[in-house]
């Protein structure tokens, strides 16, 4: 396996579901909390894209043993697998590598925050491989848009605005047997409502992909949402997801959680709607599911420099 076709196998690209929402969590505890540790950001860093590298590989693998159809963009030109003629093992060694390298990270930042990072983190882990691995994974159920969107959009987001926060948000601590929990409602769920965005535009990536999918997994049985809801409803529903992530922002803005800057993310609507409308007339894997990565950069990379320009105009002021 050389670089290029281990970058395939993990699908680097698809990474900035995982990284963006990083990056927003970070800044958030920086504008919100005004702290920022650079240790356990790296940790983090380095235990989640490992992770997520891990998941599609295995996603990749599980589908390259499953696939019922041999033939069409699936499976001989999009599977990494087959279109590099990679070993098993070697794709087995690779994955394992990279969930080695999720753990030590995650255990070291563990090590440095403590016992709800370790809980989150784990259901995080659990989550991630039974989206692509086992009987039924998450990813062949109608399910795949709501877990993807919850745990990459909000659980990465509160983590890593949690490791910043100096318990300024939730509080678990283990002594001598007795488990004491307190959490600061307000900002849990500012918190959730500031990741609104990012849950409903990385669970607009998992609806598109699955929507230029709907032939070819409803051969291989492959029982997604729009499967079960339909083409035309999938399409109205991936063209909602985007305008309640506008109405939240609004929302956030009013309730002061949002800088004032966030008023600009309105000029983000124009190439958005284009995008939309392109995706509508068409739905390929090849040519149009890009939009939806494109959309969740657009409106992902506008939100971090919104927020960081608001947090260097409290540094200086």
């Amino acid at each position: 396996m050389n670089v290029k076709s281990f970058l395939r196998l993990v699908e680097l690209p698809t990474k900035v579901a995982s990284m963006l929402p990083f990056l927003l969590g970070t800044l958030y505890a920086l504008y919100r909390f005004e702290d920022f540790n650079v240790l356990r950001f790296v940790l983090m860093l380095v235990s989640l894209l490992s992770f997520d590298m891990a998941t599609t590989a295995i996603n990749n693998y599980y589908d390259f043993k499953k696939a019922a159809k041999t033939q069409g963009y699936g499976y001989e030109t999009h599977n990494a697998i087959v279109h590099y003629k990679l070993k098993e093992r070697t794709v087995v060694a690779t994955i394992v590598l990279l969930l080695v390298l999720a753990v030590g990270g995650g255990i070291a930042l563990v090590a440095e925050t403590g016992l709800l990072v370790f809980l989150l983190g784990g259901l995080s882990f659990l989550i991630g491989i039974l989206y692509s691995f086992g009987p039924i994974p998450i990813s062949r159920m109608p399910l795949g848009e709501l877990f993807s969107g919850l745990f990459m959009g909000f659980v990465i987001i509160f983590i890593s605005a949690y490791i910043h926060s100096d318990h300024s948000v939730v509080t678990l601590l283990l002594s001598e047997g007795w488990i004491s929990l307190h959490v600061n409602m307000r900002e849990v769920l500012y918190l959730f409502w500031f990741s609104v965005p990012s849950i409903l535009g990385i669970a607009g990536i998992m609806l598109a992909n699955n929507i230029c999918d709907i032939e070819d997994d409803m051969e291989n049985r492959r029982y997604t949402l729009p499967v079960y809801i339909g083409r035309g409803n999938a399409l109205l529903l991936f063209k909602l997801l985007y305008y309640v992530s506008f109405a939240d922002l609004a929302v956030l803005l009013l309730l002061g959680v949002n800088p004032v800057l966030v008023a600009l993310l309105l000029l983000t609507l124009i190439p958005l709607r284009r995008n939309i409308a392109r995706f509508y007339e068409k739905q390929e894997k090849a040519a149009t599911f890009i939009l939806s990565v494109k959309n969740f950069v657009l409106m992902s990379a506008a939100r971090i420099g919104v927020l960081g320009a608001a947090v260097l105009l409290n540094a200086l002021l």
